[in-house]
């Protein structure tokens, strides 16, 4: 779920709730909705989160805890023989998650044109 995404990259990077939701011009209980999954995001405001927890979209989209720790890969976990085989960004998972967030947008934008 992307909200929970957004709650783990924004407890990462120590900022609290009240500061998402500042930057954001929001409520903080708006905001804490975010994080729940209780509102629909825009691609927009996906990117705007982005930007203020300073990583790119596709992250929030496709958090990997491994990715952010290299768990998989480090070489204080697995010695110096780690192979590249073992690497995996989830590629198509990411895909699939962003063809859901522009559908979800196509759908949102098609209705506030119809309502004008």
């Amino acid at each position: 779920m992307i909200g929970d995404n957004i709650k783990k990259f924004r407890e990462l990077k120590n900022i609290t709730r009240e500061t998402m939701a500042s930057e954001l011009s929001m409520s903080l209980s708006g905001y804490s909705k975010i994080e729940r999954g209780e509102i629909d995001l825009t691609l927009s405001r996906i990117q705007q989160i982005a930007q203020i927890l300073d990583v790119d979209m596709s992250q929030i989209l496709n958090f990997d805890a491994s990715q952010i720790f290299n768990v998989s890969n480090n070489n204080l976990v697995q010695g110096l023989g780690a192979k590249a085989e073992n690497m995996h960004f989830h590629t198509d998972d990411y895909k699939e998650k962003y063809i859901k967030v522009l559908e979800a947008e196509i759908i949102r934008l098609k209705k506030i044109a119809k309502e004008k």
